[in-house]
């Protein structure tokens, strides 16, 4: 395990609270649909090989194991947080004897250009969507550490195109993010922020456009429940 550090941000105690139940609140949240997901956009991301791989903004490690669990041998597998507690639950699992684990901010990627094969992000490019510029500030960045012709694939919330669905999902999210993240968690301030940033995401072709604003050639998307959730696969 390899861990750098990196200067204290203020959204890292929001998310160090929630560390120990996160996953459980993910589960209950989503039906387990999330462990479905993750591991699809993981299949997708795999699926064209690579020496180094890199899941971004990596929480307690859920997509970096299966990253790990799919990877060649050979494959250096790097899980990336700004959390410490986050980073601690990820190196715990038993993935975590073959996965870097890095502490450090996704606008400043502490690699080369051209380094990375593969970047993955799975539900947190909500929590990096300070702005639409910020957001494709960090999208460049990603962009920046990739070798051309390597992938970015981003599983996140979505926006349904039917207004109907639209409306059922948004009143889903308004009623049971913050009050089921809260039961179970105990952290109102955290799923309060959690469950504000799913209504106001991008639908899946103007998330499209920022990343291909931000360097990215090609962007495939698959659209996952109705479109609630997205799929993004973007070539630099």
């Amino acid at each position: 395990m390899e861990i750098q550090s990196e200067k204290r941000q203020p959204l890292q105690d929001l998310f160090a609270d929630v560390a120990p139940t996160y996953e459980r609140v993910n589960r209950a949240l989503t039906f387990g649909l999330d462990v479905r997901w993750r591991r699809k956009a993981a299949r997708i991301a795999a699926a064209e090989g690579g020496e180094i791989w890199m899941d971004a903004c990596s929480g307690t490690g859920e997509t970096a194991a299966n990253l790990r669990a799919l990877a060649p041998p050979a494959t250096r597998v790097i899980s990336l947080d700004f959390c410490p507690p986050m980073l601690a639950r990820a190196a715990a699992k038993p993935a975590g004897r073959a996965i870097d684990f890095v502490l450090g901010d996704v606008k400043a990627l502490p690699f080369s250009d051209a380094s990375l094969d593969l970047i993955t992000i799975s539900f947190a490019t909500r929590n990096i969507n300070l702005s639409r510029e910020i957001l494709g500030r960090t999208f460049a960045e990603f962009r920046r550490v990739l070798k051309p012709g390597g992938r970015f694939v981003n599983v996140e919330t979505s926006q349904p195109r039917s207004r109907a669905v639209r409306a059922l999902f948004h009143a889903y999210v308004r009623l049971a993010v913050r009050r089921v993240g809260t039961l179970i968690s105990g952290s109102r301030a955290g799923y309060a922020y959690l469950g504000a940033t799913i209504p106001r995401f991008y639908p899946p072709a103007e998330l499209a456009a920022i990343l291909r604003e931000a360097g990215f050639g090609e962007v495939r998307v698959k659209t996952l429940m109705l479109g609630a959730a997205a799929i993004h696969v973007a070539r630099a």
